[in-house]
């Protein structure tokens, strides 16, 4: 069928490969939101933002329906968040967020991951304090006015409005997650994504390209992980 049919088919693999990652950490954050808050999305918040989150990754209706229903279970599994730290190649910091129902299995594949990559785990802290924890809403860019509503966002803690061809990419502190996302609201702002971003205080820099690319391949093998929920390094 030729190289271009092969390409093709590699592309869509790719991309169904995403969007079942995608599902995955979806279907934890809803199980995680619901343990929390329970399944009242009026009164749950982060379980209406992950609902969103849903809505904007295509996940289908049935799906995330059935999520909340196995969540609100007797039998629903526990997911645990917990965060793993430590170095790749040529000094590169890495942070990796997971959510797992067996943290004795996900720390035991990551350090894998890190040992077989070059790279190495470090202890708690050792890395993600020169990480800054930032919320992120995304929404898109309509007709508003960056200037006004960046004015208007700041006393709910925006830090930062940032546009991104359609989009507007809203920061905070962490802290101020709340904060934030009830202002969206209270404006009638529809969010499509809501998620966090852990930003570093420096970066790695000077490295040769086949030195990038032996980190790139431990990110990708972290992110492959289903355990794995998001990760974030310094590589310049």
């Amino acid at each position: 069928m030729g190289r271009a049919f092969e390409y093709r088919k590699e592309r869509k693999m790719k991309r169904w490969g995403a969007m079942a990652k995608a599902f995955t950490r979806i279907g934890k954050d809803i199980a995680i939101a619901v343990k929390e808050g329970g399944a009242n999305i009026d009164t749950n918040f982060r379980l209406r933002q992950a609902i969103q989150n849903a809505k904007s990754a295509n996940m289908p209706k049935d799906r995330v329906e059935n999520a909340i229903k196995k969540a609100s279970s007797k039998d629903a599994e526990n997911f645990e968040e917990v965060t793993y730290e430590g170095y790749a190649a040529h000094g590169v910091a890495i942070v990796v967020d997971t959510a797992t129902n067996n943290p004795t299995r996900t720390v035991a594949n990551v350090r894998s991951y890190f040992n077989k990559l070059g790279g190495a785990m470090g202890t708690s802290g050792s890395v993600e304090y020169a990480f800054q924890k930032k919320a992120l809403f995304k929404f898109n860019k309509a007709a508003h006015n960056i200037e006004e509503l960046e004015f208007e966002l700041i006393d709910a803690g925006l830090s930062e409005l940032q546009v991104e061809e359609d989009l507007i990419l809203a920061y905070a502190d962490f802290v101020n997650y709340g904060n934030l996302a009830k202002a969206l609201e209270q404006k009638g702002i529809e969010i499509v994504e809501s998620t966090y971003e852990k930003i570093p205080d420096f970066f790695k820099e000077g490295l040769t390209d086949e030195q990038a690319e032996e980190v790139i391949k431990l990110i990708d093998k972290l992110e492959e992980d289903d355990d794995v929920t998001f990760v974030f390094h310094n590589m310049k």
